[in-house]
C-alpha cells in the first residue's frame, strides 16, 4: 500500500503534488503549486455522490469504476510527465479513495508516490491554524496614506533583495476602494486567498522585514484571516502622502481606460447617498464627459479625503512622502536601521 504522509510545508518543494479532486473543487481552492488531475468531472462527481446517497455506497463505487477505468492509463501517463522523476504526493478532499485509488495505480507502475493523510482538509486546517494566533516570519511594516498616494505601486517597486513585499489587494482582486473591482474580477474564495496568504508568508526569508498595505478587515468580499489583521495593527506603522496633483494624476492612469466606464459608473451609483444628490450628479457628468482627472480629484475631495482615516485613532512610526519612490524607500530603510526593526534594509 502507498505512504501515508502527514502535510509539512517542505513537502511543496520537493514532490510533485497531485489534485485528483475535480475542477470545481480544485478551482475553489488547492495545495500551492498542484497540478489538478481529476479523477472524476464536477458531473461525475454529482452522480456518484447521489447514488452514494440514495443506493449505497457499493454501487457508487461500482458506478466509479465504469466512469473512470477507461481513462486509468492516461492519467498515470499525464501524472508521470509532470512529476519528471520526483516523488508523487496525491490528494482528494479527506485523503479517500481517490487519492488511494491514484496513488495505488502509479505504486503499481513503480513510480515513487505518496499519498496526504487527511487530504485538502487537513491542510486547510493547518492554514486556519497558522492565521488563528498569527505570529509573522519577520517584523511587518504596514503602509498607510490617502487614495491615490500610490502605496501599492511603491511597495511592488520596493528591492526584493532588501524588502519582502505582500500585495493584500493583488492576492484578494480587488483594491480594497469604493472602484476597487474596476477592471478587476474578485472570483477567487476566501479559502484560494487564505492559502495564496499563506503561501506567501511561507515564503518569506526569516528575518528580513515584510512590506504590507494597510487595509480594513475586509478588501472586497475577501477578509483578512485569523488575527492578522489584529498584528498589523500592531505593527510598524507608515503614513504617507503626497501632493493632490500627484494623487488625482495616479488615480487618473489606473483608471483611464475605456472600458473601465461601465464599471466606474457602476461604482459611482453605490456610493450615491454618501455623496449626495448634487455631488453624484456632478461627479457623474464628469464620468460621461469622460473627464478622468476631474472625477478623481472629485472623489478625492468630496469621499476619500472625508470617508478614510477621518478620525485616524493613531500615531504613525515614520511619514514618509512618496513624491519620489526611490527617496521614500531609503527614507523607511534608514528609519528601520535605526530602529534596530531589521539590520538587512
Amino acid at each position: 500500500m502507498p505512504e501515508k504522509i502527514t502535510f509539512n510545508p517542505d513537502l511543496l518543494d520537493s514532490h510533485c503534488i497531485i489534485d485528483v479532486r475535480s475542477p470545481l473543487e480544485f478551482a475553489e481552492d488547492h495545495l500551492p503549486g498542484a497540478h489538478n488531475v481529476p479523477i472524476l468531472t464536477d458531473a461525475e462527481r454529482a452522480e456518484i455522490g447521489t447514488i452514494h446517497k440514495q443506493i449505497g455506497p457499493r454501487e457508487a463505487r461500482v458506478r466509479g469504476l465504469e466512469l473512470t477505468c477507461g481513462r486509468f492509463a492516461a492519467m498515470v501517463g499525464e501524472i508521470t510527465a509532470l512529476a519528471a522523476g520526483r516523488t508523487v504526493l496525491v490528494y482528494c478532499w479527506r485523503g479517500g479513495l481517490r487519492s488511494l485509488s491514484m496513488a495505488i495505480l502509479l505504486e503499481m507502475t513503480g513510480y515513487p508516490v505518496q499519498q496526504l493523510r487527511g487530504g485538502y482538509k487537513a491542510f486547510r486546517a493547518r492554514v486556519l491554524d497558522y492565521f488563528e494566533e498569527f505570529v509573522p516570519p519577520a517584523p511587518l511594516v504596514v503602509i498607510h496614506g490617502m487614495t491615490g498616494t500610490g502605496k501599492t505601486t511603491f511597495i511592488n517597486g520596493l528591492d526584493r533583495q532588501r524588502w519582502t513585499t505582500i500585495d493584500l489587494e493583488g492576492l484578494a482582486c480587488h483594491r480594497g476602494s469604493a472602484f476597487g473591482a474596476v477592471g478587476l474580477d474578485q472570483a477567487l474564495s476566501q479559502k484560494r486567498f487564505d492559502t495564496l496568504l499563506w503561501d506567501a508568508f511561507r515564503q518569506a526569508p526569516l528575518g528580513r522585514t515584510i512590506v504590507l498595505e494597510g487595509e480594513s478587515q475586509r478588501i472586497g468580499k475577501i477578509s483578512l484571516p485569523g488575527n492578522l489583521y489584529a498584528v498589523m495593527a500592531a505593527s510598524c506603522k507608515v503614513w504617507c502622502s503626497a501632493s493632490l496633483e500627484t494623487r488625482v494624476r495616479r488615480l487618473a492612469e489606473e483608471y483611464a481606460r475605456t472600458e473601465y466606464r461601465e464599471a466606474m459608473a457602476a461604482a459611482l451609483e453605490r456610493i450615491r447617498k454618501k455623496l449626495g444628490g448634487q455631488r453624484h450628479a456632478e461627479l457623474a457628468g464628469m464620468l460621461e464627459a469622460w473627464d478622468v482627472a476631474g472625477l478623481a480629484r472629485g472623489l478625492i475631495e468630496q469621499y476619500y479625503d472625508k470617508l478614510y482615516y477621518r478620525h485616524r485613532p493613531w500615531t504613525p512610526d515614520i511619514e514618509l512622502d512618496l513624491e519620489e519612490f526611490g527617496l521614500a524607500e531609503e527614507r523607511l530603510a534608514e528609519f528601520l536601521m535605526q530602529e534596530g526593526v531589521n539590520k538587512s534594509v
